[in-house]
């Protein structure tokens, strides 16, 4: 399989500010949680939207500058949608000269009999998907998964399980997968979505929209964008800021026993700290 190794091309001065933010921003997510190691085979899961196609690209170029080797395989899964432009990636992928898989699983059929008309389709979905690529996973050898998700899907995620969940629960950019046997990794992790939008626009990327749930509007994952939206425009860097509030984690300063020893905090230990 030909390598690839991202080439030279004339952009101008703030086309390369942009390329060089969401490299940076990669490399920084990836030294900092160690989310590629020495020869990790990563499987990226590819879905033909702007996030995918913008992670892989990153992945290729930080593999041509990482000390160390690594090896990365693309991974398409075709779940069957209607119209599903199936010669799109395979046709892209080979002229990118990267490893890649295309496994084709009716998981549509599945979602579309199981889900009652009007209900959200993505949680099912979600489930069905994940649970394929970590069997993929395994029969490739791939020691890391990476997912495209961003910064606005991180905080979209904290909100929805702070509003309707009852929890203070993000997207972590590395976890283990519930059966034990997968590391899970998102690159993207410190990437805003506006930027990896026009970092897409400038790659013009082959963008294969996702036709089962795209006709649901009232989601409230898109209410909670629009919410986020809306703050961002009345209040520039507010996004920023709540990003930033996940590094800085005080438990001492919240409600939960099982992280911070509430029952042992005595007049005593007070005077002794």
């Amino acid at each position: 399989m030909q390598q690839h190794y991202p080439t030279q091309t004339r952009f101008s001065e703030v086309e390369q500010r942009l390329i060089k933010k969401l490299e940076k921003q990669v490399a920084t997510s990836v030294k900092e949680y160690s989310l590629i190691e020495p020869n990790d085979k990563v499987m990226v899961c590819l879905s033909g939207g702007k996030d995918s196609y913008t992670m892989l690209d990153m992945l290729l170029t930080l593999k041509s500058r990482l000390p160390f080797h690594c090896d990365i395989i693309a991974v398409n899964l075709d779940q069957k949608q209607p119209d599903y432009p199936e010669h799109i990636l395979p046709e892209y992928l080979k002229k990118l000269g990267v490893e890649y898989k295309i496994i084709e699983r009716d998981t549509y059929s599945i979602v579309k009999e199981k889900i009652e008309p009007g209900k959200t389709m993505c949680s099912l979905c979600s489930r069905l998907r994940r649970g394929i690529l970590y069997t993929v996973a395994k029969e490739i050898g791939a020691t890391k998964i990476a997912l495209g998700h961003h910064r606005e899907d991180i905080l979209e995620t904290f909100f929805l399980n702070l509003f309707f969940g009852g929890k203070l629960e993000a997207m972590p950019p590395k976890f283990i997968s519930d059966n034990k046997e997968n590391v899970v990794i998102r690159p993207l992790s410190y990437c805003n979505e506006e930027d990896i939008q026009a970092y897409a626009d400038l790659k013009k990327f082959p963008i294969i929209p996702c036709n089962l749930c795209g006709s649901q509007p009232n989601m409230q994952r898109k209410v909670i964008k629009k919410m986020m939206s809306d703050w961002e425009k009345d209040f520039p860097g507010r996004t920023e800021t709540i990003f930033t509030s996940l590094h800085n984690i005080h438990p001492s300063h919240l409600f939960d026993n099982k992280l911070f020893d509430f029952h042992g905090l005595t007049e005593l230990a007070v005077k002794n700290l």
